[in-house]
């Protein structure tokens, strides 16, 4: 493919993800966060009377997680890019650009041009 200096990438299509791969995600970030709400609220029943303060954050961490899981799981597809817009404007090319390096150009007109004063050149 053909790079262009400055130009944005435009998506052709705007396209979301499936319903059944939302769907997928949002189930395994579930899961993820009550299998790290079971082990905070495990790990808070084994160093009750060992590590106290360690165990309240873990309790807090298992009561507050299932809040958020839900909270994040249920937060689906409403948070989605607007989609592109369907036109793009073409980049801007000058009409004639400046002449090539080695190009022949005639220095002197065909004819003689006449002087508003009244000479020739």
């Amino acid at each position: 493919m053909r790079k262009l200096r400055g130009a944005e990438v435009v998506r052709i299509t705007g396209a979301r993800q499936s319903l059944a791969d939302d769907v997928r995600g949002r189930q395994r970030r579930y899961i993820i966060s009550m299998s790290i709400r079971t082990v905070a609220v495990i790990l808070a029943a084994l160093l009750w009377n060992v590590e106290r303060p360690v165990a309240i954050v873990a309790l807090a961490l298992g009561v507050l997680l299932p809040y958020v899981s839900v909270v994040i799981a249920n937060g689906g597809r409403e948070g989605a890019k607007p989609l592109p817009t369907a036109f793009v404007p073409a980049p801007v090319r000058p009409a004639i650009g400046p002449p090539l390096e080695g190009t022949v150009m005639d220095p002197e007109p065909a004819e003689p041009v006449n002087d508003p004063r009244g000479r020739t050149s």
